[in-house]
């Protein structure tokens, strides 16, 4: 079975979905391919902290109302450490800006309805992905769906199918230009039946290691401490979870972390990964597929959103004005805001993780860079403008 779109997605993430929705109002066809089911990627729970431009583009595509329900707006951070918290105020130090704690998943269901209520198809459960042509004016996607063998011939593949779908490795491993990042960590995550322990996210820093404090919502709570990335959640009783969590959070000041039922304990890995080589011929990467950032900078899927942002617009202005110039530009572009990510994404990440076999001096310097980031204006105002999220390239 053969089918014909103008544009043929690989993947229904963030990315994917952003990409069919931007494309539809201004009258280009898409279809999307999925290889998980509907089911599995609208109930994978994922952390989601979206920046300020993230926010604005999802309300410009009106599918932000759920968001703005549901949701958490938050015009700060804090900082803990040394027994002692610290507020970034991002409200005030970024002329009004904030960020929405809104879980990924919640994105992606938005998205999926908006998408299909506009007409595109999204074919889930797809198995045997293989892109063919890449380097000629006609490619096309070749996989099964139900045991039957399907192809969609378009004018563009956008590969937005994450680190591990075959988008990227069609680009010829001779000429990808690719950068890995291992941190020596892990994250250890929870989700718990508790009520807030803040009104904002807390990030910690402390001798034993790090700790994030999140929230998902008024009843269920996300929490991170830093592990060995080859521990094993059975290793950890919950007296031993939450022991740790208020050995590496609470200090003089009286705050205590709240407790609750657990309910899911997980291992994350930490890296940092760049493909430069995000096109080759008529392919084009955005999001996971491209590039990975640790979890510390909140970047993840607002680095997918500047990504398809650029991609959506140099497909418009070649339907319309027939100008290659903008997709000829865009890995070239993109880079620019996914470098500054990364960057941001490895400074948090060294500023607030203790890694094995550091010595002394090393763990001094990063007390001494904390300190300056909350006692100065100009670096609160740094960090602050990086974490709100600098604006998408042609936004105000």
């Amino acid at each position: 079975m053969a089918q014909k779109t103008q544009v043929g997605i690989i993947g229904a993430g963030p990315a994917g979905l952003l990409l069919a929705h931007m494309l539809h109002r201004q009258g280009i066809g898409s279809i999307i391919i999925e290889a998980q089911t509907r089911e599995a990627i609208e109930g994978t729970i994922k952390a989601g902290v979206l920046e300020h431009p993230t926010v604005q583009l999802l309300d410009e595509l009106g599918v932000g109302e759920r968001m703005h329900a549901v949701g958490f707006e938050h015009h700060g951070i804090e900082l803990a450490f040394g027994g002692k918290r610290h507020r970034i105020d991002l409200h005030e130090l970024t002329g009004g800006k904030s960020i929405m704690v809104y879980p990924q998943h919640e994105v992606i269901k938005d998205l999926v309805a908006a998408v299909l209520a506009n007409g595109t198809t999204i074919e889930f459960g797809v198995r045997d992905v293989a892109l063919q042509g890449i380097e000629g004016t006609r490619p096309s996607i070749r996989y099964t769906l139900d045991g039957e063998a399907r192809q969609i011939e378009c004018d563009f593949i956008a590969g937005c199918d994450g680190f591990h779908g075959p988008s990227r490795q069609a680009i010829p491993a001779a000429l990808r230009v690719e950068h890995l990042k291992t941190y020596p960590c892990g994250w250890f995550g929870i989700l718990c039946e508790a009520p807030p322990s803040s009104d904002e996210l807390i990030y910690a820093q402390s001798d034993r290691g790090f700790v994030l404090v999140s929230t998902r919502t008024p009843t269920v709570q996300r929490m991170y401490f830093q592990c060995d990335p080859s521990d094993h959640v059975d290793n950890w009783s919950d007296e031993r979870i939450w022991a740790e969590f208020h050995a590496r959070t609470e200090g003089s000041d009286g705050w205590r972390l709240k407790e609750g039922r657990i309910f899911q304990k997980g291992i994350i890995a930490m890296r940092s990964f760049v493909c430069e080589t995000m096109q080759h011929g008529r392919l084009f990467l955005a999001g996971d597929a491209a590039h990975i950032v640790p979890p510390t900078g909140a970047k993840g899927l607002n680095l997918a959103a500047g990504d398809v942002v650029l991609l959506s617009g140099a497909i418009v202005d070649f339907y319309r004005d027939n100008s290659h110039q903008s997709l000829d530009s865009y890995s070239a572009r993109a880079l620019k805001r996914v470098w500054r990510g990364e960057q941001f994404s490895w400074f948090m990440t060294t500023l607030l993780h203790d890694f094995d076999g550091e010595d002394t001096i090393t763990r001094r310097f990063r007390r001494a860079q904390l300190d300056y980031l909350v006692s100065s204006r100009a670096a609160s105002t740094s960090l602050a403008e990086n974490y709100v999220g600098l604006p998408f390239e042609g936004s105000a």
